[in-house]
């Protein structure tokens, strides 16, 4: 399987539950909230992950509203979720930073 390649929804699921990732599926959209302790502080997160993404070649949507981050990932020359989402998923995590809120 290659990193690009399209996955079941069933499988995008097992592999949330499995890797304990703090984000939810809406269709073929990997979506993250995060409620942040002000809006600096939601800023700073937004370059880290924006630091993150680019590194990674592979770059997330993202809303920020006040101190509220919304993170959306597809991998959209695939028409869905790949491994690239799971993958950015996982790292975004590592981040830390906030609560998470769904």
């Amino acid at each position: 399987m290659t990193p690009a390649e399209l996955l079941t929804l069933a499988v995008v699921d097992a592999a949330i539950a499995e890797r304990g990732l703090q984000w939810h599926r809406d269709g073929d959209v990997l979506v993250k909230q995060m409620r942040l302790g002000s809006f600096p502080a939601a800023l700073a997160y937004v370059q880290a992950v924006g630091e993150l993404a680019e590194a990674m070649g592979h770059h997330p949507d993202i809303d920020i509203r006040w101190r509220t981050v919304v993170l959306r990932s597809t991998t959209h020359s695939a028409g869905g979720l790949t491994e690239l989402d799971l993958a950015l998923a996982a790292r975004i995590d590592a981040l830390g930073g906030g609560s998470d809120r769904e």
